[in-house]
């Protein structure tokens, strides 16, 4: 039976970790809105258009005002899972088997610049995943249009 590791910030859980370092409590914030933010301020700002095309346009259109709908709680399902990638951004370093941070490329230039939490890997699957279903939002578009 294998037993799920649990992140730690600083030796604490996470529940309890209380940032009180001014220049860590920045870049985490910042992190936040960067890499978290962007996806629910995307899916909010679909969503509006959704609503504009639903409630100022033709019953023809409803079909696309729909599908931007759809598209919203779609990427609100991505921004979720971003987030819960995060846990990982800054959690302490697991060095116990010498195999910790093997995916991750050295970069020229910021040697030495990151004090907490491991070097951070772009989620990689989370972009597969919003552009597979932003592909496939366009393409159902594209088939709305042509009907029309």
């Amino acid at each position: 039976m294998t037993t799920r590791r649990r992140h730690r910030y600083h030796g604490h859980r996470r529940d309890s970790f209380i940032c009180s370092d001014v220049d860590e409590l920045v870049e985490l914030r910042a992190h936040q809105r960067t890499y978290n933010g962007a996806y629910q301020r995307t899916a909010l700002g679909i969503l509006g258009y959704s609503l504009t095309v639903l409630r100022l346009f033709d019953r023809k259109f409803y079909r696309i005002g729909l599908l931007y709908a759809v598209l919203a709680f779609l990427l609100s399902v991505c921004a979720f899972l971003r987030a819960r990638h995060s846990r990982h951004d800054y959690a302490d370093r697991d060095d116990a088997g010498g195999t910790a941070n093997i995916l991750a490329i050295p970069t020229v230039g910021q040697e030495h610049k990151q004090l907490f939490g491991r070097p951070f890997m772009t989620a990689g699957r989370i972009v597969a995943l919003v552009a597979c279903v932003v592909a496939g939002t366009e393409i159902v578009l594209l088939f709305f249009i042509l009907q029309v």
